[in-house]
């Protein structure tokens, strides 16, 4: 099954967050597959950082902290910061409960995703229409072929409603992370992001340092040309921008979550 489009956060190596085992969904292969409905997100746990979308900020920004970092095509994408320590996600308890009402759409379209098979890795750093295809992480545990759950495929080999939903889920989020780009792509060429580092002293004495990630600076977007804040505004991004900064104050709701005492806001 397979998508033409532009751009992505493909599953190319190394593997994104916390997929296994990404393999292309394939009707001969897996047409007997059912799957079960996410019963925790306990796959979630080592992640300190996911990836969301610029029309996701406004529900996320009320529960997490949006920064932005740069990927190692030296491009800025926007993420959710959902720990303080390296390995740990705060926002999911030890039974695999997410504790937050807002749930990233990364995290919702699992354990499905569009991938770039290897042959077209170059062709996509070219910036030329690349072939994504739809995979699954045949890890996930909810898989299986005991008629448990739902199934992928019906007894003709067609695709049932489940993945239709699923494969209009996956083009629908492929579609805001282009969007996304051209945001943080506007962002970068006027400037305004300043690397960012917050400070985090535990009740036991132990210290945290937390960097590599940005946020706009204040200052310099305020020194905008006034053309530059109408085209901001003309095109929603400054409500992004607010949204953004906005955010930050759920660091402090982070620090408490991890047990901080002492802590200083991001400088």
């Amino acid at each position: 099954m397979t998508e033409t489009k532009n751009n992505s956060d493909t599953a190319t190596a190394p593997l994104p967050l916390f997929y296994k085992k990404v393999a292309p969904l394939n009707k001969d292969t897996h047409g007997e597959l059912h799957v079960e409905e996410i019963k925790d997100y306990l796959h979630t746990r080592e992640t300190n950082s996911i990836y969301v979308a610029a029309v996701e900020f406004q529900l996320a920004a009320r529960e997490y902290p949006i920064v932005f970092a740069r990927g190692a095509d030296e491009r800025f994408f926007p993420a959710l910061l959902l720990g303080l320590e390296e390995n740990k996600n705060l926002f999911v308890d030890a039974r695999g409960k997410w504790l937050a009402e807002y749930i990233p759409a990364y995290v919702r379209r699992y354990p499905f995703i569009l991938a770039v098979p290897p042959a077209d890795a170059d062709q996509q750093k070219a910036g030329q229409d690349t072939t994504f295809t739809v995979c699954i992480d045949e890890d996930f545990p909810g898989f299986n072929q005991n008629r448990a759950g739902k199934r992928l495929f019906d007894e003709q080999g067609k695709q049932t409603a489940l993945l239709d939903q699923a494969m209009d889920f996956l083009r629908d989020y492929q579609s805001q992370v282009e969007l996304t780009a051209g945001f943080c792509q506007n962002l970068a060429g006027l400037e305004l992001f300043e690397p960012m580092q917050a400070n985090v002293e535990m009740a036991s004495g132990a210290k945290h340092v937390l960097g590599g990630f940005f946020g706009v600076n204040r200052d310099k977007l305020k020194a905008l040309r006034p053309e530059q804040l109408a085209e901001l505004l003309k095109s929603d991004e400054m409500e992004l921008i607010f949204a953004h900064l906005a955010s930050l104050a759920n660091l402090d709701n982070l620090m408490k979550r991890l047990g901080a005492t002492d802590t200083q806001s991001p400088a």
